[in-house]
């Protein structure tokens, strides 16, 4: 495997990743607004906590990723034979 494909297989996991941390922890603001109030949502989180969430990804990334690549050094996940 490759730098290249190295950096674009780490990309696609970690964005998959992170949409499934996204949604882990969000809590909404239930309050009922008298009033509209404009450029806010009332269905938006209160803290995302996004710093957080990018740091597990990366960790949960990281780890998959270092399987993935062992797997594909050890020839244990050969695409190219199954393919022949």
């Amino acid at each position: 495997m490759g730098i290249t494909g190295s950096i674009i297989i780490y990309v696609i996991i970690w964005w998959v990743i992170f949409f499934s941390v996204l949604p882990i922890g969000i809590q909404s603001n239930k309050e009922v607004f008298k009033e509209k109030i404009g450029g806010m949502d009332p269905g938006a989180p209160k803290n995302p906590k996004i710093g957080t969430k990018f740091l597990i990804t990366t960790l949960i990334t990281t780890i998959i990723f270092c399987v993935i690549y062992y797997l594909v050094k050890t020839d244990l996940l050969n695409l190219r034979e199954l393919l022949e």
